[in-house]
């Protein structure tokens, strides 16, 4: 276990953002549209922790400078001053600036307990909300965070997470296209489920009603794409 476990917590399963899988990276900032203007915020600090608290990757200062309509200087600024601030107070996590960006990570000391806990949590059951984003995964690998939100109809990002921290799904690449972050199930899944391979994955269509329409080529046959 490194020291840099993500401590951004599971969101609720429901709800769709609609964001999709827009990366933040120092040499992929999005075009923000023109915002609207903005009601009453918390002070600066608690804006910045919020958006942090669940951005997937380092988010630069100077996105999160266009977000909350700020002078970059002054944000990165904040920043800098509350890294410092955690690091003084001996807090379990960090504010780290990595990849041109700022990210939250759980601190170097508090990697043990951070191990225990995920491995503990390794045998807890599974909820109903990760079973079938578990089973949308396997069945439509490599898909990304906003198709499996977009098949269930709820914000799948918290359970996405989780699946991950348990080792059943992991990070396939980027699609071409979009450039979203793609994800595919593990070898741990295969061996949770005693499969030699995906292909041993159960037929879908016993169990899919007949009136069913729209259904991509394939999918409708339970198909596994390579």
């Amino acid at each position: 276990m490194t020291d840099t476990t993500d401590m951004n917590a599971a969101h609720d399963d429901s709800g769709d953002d609609g964001t999709g899988d827009v990366g933040t990276g120092p040499g992929n900032l999005p075009d923000l549209p023109d915002l609207p203007d903005l009601p009453d915020l918390p002070d600066l600090r608690a804006s910045l922790e919020a958006i942090l608290l669940v951005a997937d990757e380092p988010v630069p200062a100077v996105l999160l400078a266009q977000v909350l309509e700020r002078p970059t200087g002054e944000v990165s600024a904040l920043l800098r001053d509350t890294a410092a601030a955690y690091a003084a107070e001996g807090r379990g996590f960090d504010l780290r600036e990595i990849a041109g960006g700022w990210r939250f990570y759980t601190r170097e000391e508090c990697a043990p307990v951070v191990e225990r806990f995920i491995s503990e949590g390794q045998e807890v059951r599974l909820t109903q909300a990760a079973l079938e984003t578990l089973s949308v995964v396997a069945y439509r690998q490599p898909v990304s965070r906003a198709r499996v939100s977009a098949v269930r109809g709820v914000n799948c990002d918290g359970v996405m997470r989780t699946l991950t921290l348990r080792g059943l799904v992991e990070d396939a690449g980027t699609d071409p296209e979009t450039g979203a972050i793609l994800y595919r199930t593990t070898g741990y899944f295969l061996e949770r489920l005693g499969l030699a391979s995906l292909e041993d994955l159960p037929d879908l269509a016993p169990f899919l009603p007949d009136t069913v329409e729209g259904v991509e080529d394939g999918e409708d046959r339970g198909e596994v794409r390579p």
